[in-house]
């Protein structure tokens, strides 16, 4: 299923296509082979996708029992021995399958699913090293649940993985390719399209598109007044909060920050909102749903996100960096309460010359959530 290319390709268009291919067969329930330098490979589905019929076609197509990766967070939460250390070196488990039904593998990587008391303990078993974490990363880049489903290609004499994938009409992507995939994102952003955009208490704004290199997800800058290059300009960086932004929702206090950042840059006379395409601190929309789910069941916004196999935060701050240098800045103001922001934007050279606190009143919805950022993630209030 490899294609040639009429054109010549950068080495990050290439990473681009190759991944984004194979994000869109994950998210349609397909196979898609994963391979590394060494010559290893393996057949791979994302959990949360596959049905009773994929997971045979797993097993006849390579002849190997298929394993179930779960992220070490994941883990952790269904009590599994040994999580500890791989949260600590980035691993992932991976757990033996057998017979086992479709429904019992949504179990194990579901949290939100109706929890079988019966379930039996798990053995942990190896994995392909390397394959098993670009497995895992392919779901979470594909904006699935952090569990995949993998069946090493073993006793395939001749062909390489690439070649195997070849005769068999199957999309296959290296691990080095899904390493490397949201660096390659991020240095192929550039501006595509800007237009004047009359904002309420903002009339003087204009909004930039920038899109990567394989027409992939778009972030916007709202660029307030006319901000000056050589000073530092008042800066937010928003994630996109679907839920907050656009239905006010009371959950979170990221509605009041966005609008309130933009009357902030009007009152100063200039500023940039760049608006980041990371809903839910970067675990997606549907995901973000998922820990509302739990967090109803008394978890806080933190033990959601890792009960579902998540990071507590995702979020990558690459892209905004590359935006400013496009928009030639590199001098801001940042108009955040998170500690994080302000290193993270240090790191990939734009300067930090103040921190601006950037807080609203509580709702009678948000209180615990506002104090869960405070005293779990560090947000300085």
């Amino acid at each position: 299923m490899q294609q040639s290319a009429k054109h010549p390709k950068s080495p990050d268009a290439a990473v681009l296509q190759a991944v984004e291919r194979a994000l869109a067969e994950l998210r349609r329930g397909a196979s898609v082979v994963l391979h590394d330098r060494t010559g290893q490979g393996a057949l791979v589905q994302a959990a949360e996708q596959t049905t009773a019929g994929g997971l045979a076609a797993l097993a006849a197509l390579t002849g190997t029992e298929p394993l179930l990766l779960l992220t070490a967070r994941r883990a952790q939460a269904l009590g599994l021995p040994g999580a500890g250390p791989l949260i600590a070196s980035g691993g992932v488990m991976a757990l033996a399958l057998e017979a086992q039904q479709v429904e019992s593998i949504r179990t194990l990587a579901d949290p939100t699913v109706p929890q079988d008391a019966a379930l039996q303990p798990r053995q942990v078993v190896s994995a392909p090293a390397g394959l098993d974490v670009a497995a895992v990363e392919l779901t979470k880049l594909a904006r699935l649940l952090p569990a995949a489903l993998l069946a090493p290609l073993v006793g395939q004499p001749v062909q390489s993985p690439v070649a195997w994938a070849d005769a068999r009409d199957l999309m296959a992507v290296s691990a080095a390719n899904v390493a490397e995939y949201r660096f390659a994102a991020a240095r192929g952003l550039a501006p595509v399209a800007s237009a004047a955009v009359p904002l309420a208490g903002a009339e003087h704004a204009r909004i930039i598109a920038f899109r990567p290199d394989d027409g992939g997800m778009e972030h916007l800058a709202i660029v307030v007044g006319e901000p000056k290059p050589d000073a530092a300009v008042l800066l937010r960086l928003h994630s996109e909060c679907f839920t907050g932004d656009l239905l006010g929702s009371l959950r979170c206090d990221c509605g009041d920050q966005l609008r309130g950042a933009i009357q902030a840059m009007a009152e100063a006379g200039a500023g940039i909102v760049l608006y980041l395409m990371q809903e839910g601190r970067g675990i997606g929309l549907v995901n973000k749903l998922r820990a509302y789910t739990l967090q109803d069941l008394g978890s806080d916004t933190l033990d959601a996100n890792e009960q579902l196999g998540f990071d507590a935060d995702e979020r990558v701050y690459l892209p905004a960096a590359q935006m400013l240098h496009h928009l030639g800045f590199r001098k801001v103001r940042l108009l955040t309460n998170n500690p994080q922001k302000v290193a993270a934007l240090s790191r990939f050279g734009i300067a930090v010359e103040e921190r601006v606190g950037h807080s609203f009143p509580a709702n009678g919805h948000n209180e615990f959530y506002l104090a869960t950022k405070a005293t779990r993630f560090g947000h300085l209030f």
